[in-house]
């Protein structure tokens, strides 16, 4: 196959991985590291009122557009009522209904929200409000106010700044001072200045929610403005005209209608109450997915059984052993034996650790070894010779977990992980190398395997690793076209630069 094939595959394979890579983390949300946890705030709105004596709907408004979050779940408790989502002109609505209800009645809305600074959820651009009908003298005081304002400011946004200055003036001049002399609460004073702002043709409406932070036992609602600009809307606070939202900042509806209606019921009250978690982000990533109904959690490794997951999340790491074999072998120039079986003893240093890996194997193939050059002996056929290699093997495994165990030396009970036909083959490789090219030849190839199973099971032990490709397989594609291009490299191994450095020289 030409060159340029090979580079269009590679790059073909690297394409595709990497691109369901980014959509999977950038788009559905899967974390990079392994632990990751995000915070998870959950609301609770209880609403109680005494019933009457005929049927009952209540309304409550809830979020709809929540910029800067995402929603997780949401859910009713309400016993014997209803429940339906509507929407009304200030939004979305939990609706509850009950034919007939007895004494205090208590209904619960609780929703799960996360921070996401992707989401930017905004309704469309909305037409120039109509001009508001006032009487006078208020109208006169309106369009002085308007007029003044508008004379110093450029653009909407310092329109809204200048107003809300002198809305909040400690010595405000008589125009504001009429403006405002029925206003009494936050609520009111917004609605005086979208008002104000819809007299100027700028669109502009109060929003209400919570500043999430920790646990709230009773949250109370903040009124913001919200303002539209042209292009996009900007959110003010009433009470300094700052142009944005508190940190953390959950609108929960929009408009100046009431938070609640009660048909059929008094003494209505909503109390609000803030818990702050912090639950997996794979949990939640995958809880987004199905949600919106996407096919790749259905595909996730997280949806198989808890056992076969862990037999792939060691599985799914060989291929980076592989990888590492490749680059050591024909980039690097280190001879070893076989060509998996360094990535498969890197697997059982897994359960060994590193050091008493490194004594087990050369303990094991020192002692293979021996007996090996007993067996030539006595001149067996190969598949014979391999077997008693192989029995013997299996008796000197026995033999040292018995020897660890009674020593107290636990890790040497893990010999037994050991795979046990690579071990026999390396120990027949060896000797035929040891044989035919000299002793110098064997030992060398195999100093070279426990290199190449260190670099392996080092690369192979990374955690951040080993979640990043179990939580994402399809860079098993990059790895992939990796090895392609490797397989292709026929320049100088590093060993070899010192090997020919002579003729370098000349």
């Amino acid at each position: 196959m030409k060159q340029r094939y090979v580079y269009l595959l590679a790059a073909s394979l690297a394409f595709v991985g990497l691109s369901v890579f980014l959509y999977k983390w950038e788009v559905l949300g899967f974390p990079l590291t392994e632990d990751q946890e995000r915070p998870v705030w959950t609301i609770e709105a209880a609403v109680r009122f005494d019933s009457g004596p005929g049927s009952i709907k209540v309304q409550l408004h809830v979020p709809t557009l929540t910029p800067g979050f995402r929603m997780l779940n949401e859910n009713s408790v309400s016993r014997g009522y209803g429940f339906i989502f509507n929407y009304g002109s200030g939004g979305r609505e939990a609706q509850w209904a009950i034919r007939r209800a007895d004494g205090e009645q208590t209904i619960y809305y609780r929703t799960s929200v996360y921070e996401d600074d992707s989401v930017d959820e905004s309704d469309t651009t909305p037409p120039f409000p109509p001009t508001p009908v006032i009487n006078e003298p208020m109208k006169t005081a309106v369009d002085v106010l308007v007029d003044d304002v508008r004379d110093h400011s450029a653009d909407t946004a310092s329109f809204t700044t200048e107003l809300l200055r002198r809305m909040n003036d400690r010595s405000p001049d008589p125009n504001v001072e009429l403006l405002l002399s029925d206003v009494s609460t936050n609520s009111e004073f917004v609605d005086v200045a979208t008002m104000l702002l819809a007299s100027a043709r700028i669109p502009a409406r109060m929003v209400h929610g919570f500043p999430l932070a920790g646990r709230q036992r009773s949250a109370a609602l903040v009124t913001w403005l919200e303002v539209h600009d042209g292009d996009r809307w900007l959110y003010f606070n009433p009470a300094s005209g700052e142009a944005n939202l508190p940190e953390r900042f959950l609108i929960w509806w929009r408009g100046n209608e009431s938070l609640v209606s009660v048909e059929g019921g008094s003494n209505v009250e909503v109390d609000f109450a803030i818990q702050e978690n912090h639950l997996d982000a794979v949990a939640i990533a995958e809880t987004q997915v199905a949600q919106r109904g996407a096919s790749a959690v259905d595909f996730s490794l997280y949806s198989l059984p808890i056992r076969t997951q862990a037999v792939y999340s060691v599985l799914l790491m060989i291929p980076i052993g592989a990888l590492i074999m490749v680059l050591m072998r024909n980039i690097v120039g280190i001879d070893a034996f076989g060509t998996f079986m360094p990535v498969l003893i890197a697997l059982a240093f897994r359960e060994t650790k590193l050091l008493w890996g490194l004594i087990l194997f050369t303990l094991l193939v020192t002692l293979g070894l021996t007996i090996r050059f007993l067996l030539d002996r006595l001149r067996l056929l190969l598949v014979p010779r391999l077997s008693a290699v192989l029995i013997v093997v299996v008796m000197l495994m026995l033999f040292i977990s018995l020897m660890s165990h009674r020593l107290g030396m636990d890790s040497g009970v893990s010999v037994a992980l050991f795979p046990m036909v690579i071990i026999a083959m390396t120990i027949e490789r060896m000797s035929v190398v040891w044989e035919e090219r000299g002793a110098v030849d064997a030992i060398r190839a195999g100093f070279g395997s426990l290199i190449v199973a260190v670099a392996a099971y080092l690369a192979m032990g990374m955690p951040w690793l080993e979640h990043l490709v179990f939580t994402f397989p399809e860079l098993l594609l990059v790895i992939l076209a990796a090895v392609i291009l490797a397989g292709r490299y026929t320049g100088y191994r590093l060993t070899e630069l010192r090997r020919f450095k002579e003729l370098a020289k000349g």
